[in-house]
C-alpha cells in the first residue's frame, strides 16, 4: 500500500480513471445489451420475431404474373429475364392490394443503377458510360425495357 502511495499522482489518476472507464464499460455492456442477444449465436434473438412482424411492401413476380402474365412472358425470354419486376418498378405491394396505384414506369436511374460502366461489373453486362451514350434522353425511347435489343 506504501509503495501505490509513493507513485506520481499524475499516474494514480491514470490508474483511477482507467478503472473507472472499464467499471463504466461493463456496465454499460450489462444494461445495454438486449436479454435475447446470444440466443442464436451472436445475434440479438427476438430480432426474428420483429423482421417476421413487419408487413411486406414486395409483392414478387407471381403476384405480377396474375394480372400482367404476357409482360412477364415478354420478359422471360430477354435479357432481363432474371430480374424481378420491382428491381425496376419499385415495391409493388400497395399496387397489389389497390391497382389504382400506379407503379413509377423505370427512367434514366433505373437503368444506369445496373448497366453504368463500372470494372467491378461482369463483362456480359451491357455496360455504358452515361455521359457519352444518349445524353439528354430517357433510355426507354430507344430501348423497350423488357426487350431492351427490340426498337419500339
Amino acid at each position: 500500500m506504501k509503495r501505490f502511495l509513493s507513485m506520481p499522482p499524475q499516474i494514480t489518476r491514470l490508474v483511477l480513471l482507467t478503472i473507472a472507464i472499464i467499471c463504466a464499460y461493463f456496465t454499460a455492456r450489462y444494461l445495454l445489451t438486449p436479454q435475447s442477444f446470444g440466443q442464436y449465436g451472436h445475434y440479438r434473438g427476438a430480432a426474428l420475431q420483429e423482421i417476421a412482424g413487419r408487413e411486406p411492401f414486395w409483392a414478387g413476380r407471381k403476384t405480377c404474373d396474375t394480372c400482367h402474365g404476357e409482360i412477364v412472358q415478354k420478359l422471360a425470354k430477354a435479357e432481363h429475364k432474371g430480374l424481378s419486376c420491382e428491381t425496376c418498378h419499385g415495391p409493388a405491394k400497395a399496387h397489389v392490394d389497390n391497382p389504382e396505384v400506379k407503379l413509377p414506369k423505370p427512367g434514366y436511374g433505373q437503368c444506369v443503377r445496373c448497366h453504368e460502366a463500372s470494372p467491378s461489373r461482369p463483362a456480359w453486362i451491357h455496360q455504358v458510360t452515361p455521359a457519352k451514350h444518349y445524353t439528354g434522353q430517357v433510355c426507354t425511347e430507344c430501348h423497350v425495357p423488357h426487350q431492351p435489343n427490340e426498337v419500339p
